[in-house]
């Protein structure tokens, strides 16, 4: 059905910008070949825990920073 579409508004077009859509469809080609498409492996589906035990946060990540703390005798 699309190709029948395509067809029919590249009809319309002047020759010029068919010669154009030409190049376009050849560069497309070119740039998504078949085999490339065909080759690839689906992408693995994530997984929930997949990194359980490989991160860790340290105790203190609540507490104040010492260089953020305010001090008493600091003027602004």
């Amino acid at each position: 059905m699309i190709q029948t579409d395509l067809l029919e508004a590249l009809q319309k077009l002047p020759e010029s910008l068919q010669q154009e859509v030409l190049h376009y469809a050849e560069f497309l080609v070119q740039k998504y070949p078949q085999d490339t498409i065909a080759a690839e492996p689906p992408e693995k589906k994530r997984e929930a825990g997949a990194l359980k035990g490989k991160i860790w946060m340290s105790d203190d990540f609540d507490e104040p920073l010492e260089d953020f703390s305010l001090k008493e005798d600091a003027s602004c």
